[in-house]
């Protein structure tokens, strides 16, 4: 058996737009073995998804605590959280005028929430960012995330990048442009298969603060982990090669009724490591 942190993005087992629905997704989450969850924490309309660790609802110290009550009850960390907004057109929606101070605001305030219960990565797509860094819409991503980065800096949130939206190159550049020891990355193999997930490590090894773990089968599309076309020795092993410590959150949105069956499956493959 090998040493690897493993976790489970929460939304994998179901929603929880109440506090008894989050303790019953943890529930589930412990029954696959893992040792970590990541909490979805922000509603967000166009899905129609009410979430019970949305800032604005989850608002008092003591809600917040018992957030992490309830994952230490059942034996789990918490890995980070993920507030994943939806702007009109992209997934983030950063680049987009319509309604971003609205997805801003959510995201600083998912900051601050993570903070103060004690697990301060939050992950994001934010949207596609433009390789023409010159551009009016690249200096509107590049606006919006040092807005909320320097929120972060202040309530000790990290904002971390989903990887998959654009290549590794690009994504190293922007962080760097914008220049925030909060601003980080939430590697996830899957999402980089046609760019090169394991090139893609080397590039951004100094961000990488968080991973999810999901495979993707070329024939089916099933992300359970070590059933698809990503290369997990070469890639664990370059994970190992920057110095990555962190937690591997397995992840399968394909919302059937073999998830916990799909959950338990990638965490045993990855024990091996």
């Amino acid at each position: 058996m090998g040493n690897l942190k493993i976790g489970v993005a929460l939304w994998s087992l179901g929603q929880a737009p109440g506090f008894t629905d989050f303790e019953h997704l943890l529930d589930r989450a412990a029954s696959t073995g893992v040792k970590a969850v990541q909490p979805w924490c922000v509603d967000e309309k166009k899905w129609s998804l009410i979430c019970a660790l949305d800032p604005e609802r989850c608002v008092t110290a003591e809600q917040r605590r018992n957030v992490r009550r309830a994952c230490e009850k059942r034996g789990l960390a918490i890995s980070g959280f993920c507030a994943q907004l939806a702007g009109p057109k992209t997934l983030g929606g950063f680049g987009e005028e319509e309604g971003l101070e609205a997805r801003l605001g959510k995201t600083r305030a998912a900051l601050r929430l993570a903070a103060e219960i004690g697990s301060p990565i939050v992950t994001t797509h934010i949207g596609p960012i433009p390789e023409d860094r010159g551009g009016s819409v690249y200096s509107r991503f590049l606006k919006s995330v040092i807005g909320v980065v320097k929120d972060g800096e202040k309530s000790g949130g990290i904002l971390a990048l989903e990887t998959g939206q654009e290549s590794a190159a690009g994504l190293k550049q922007f962080i760097e442009d914008v220049g925030s020891p909060n601003l980080k990355v939430n590697y996830d193999p899957a999402n980089m298969l046609e760019r090169g997930p394991v090139e893609g490590v080397e590039i951004l090894k100094d961000y990488i603060v968080h991973t999810h773990a999901k495979d993707k089968d070329p024939a089916t599309g099933k992300p359970t982990v070590g059933q698809g076309a990503v290369p997990w020795k070469e890639y664990l092993a370059a994970l190992k090669r920057i110095g990555y410590n962190g937690w591997y959150a397995l992840e399968d949105e394909s919302g059937d009724d073999e998830v916990l069956g799909s959950i338990t499956a990638g965490r045993k493959f990855l024990e091996q490591f």
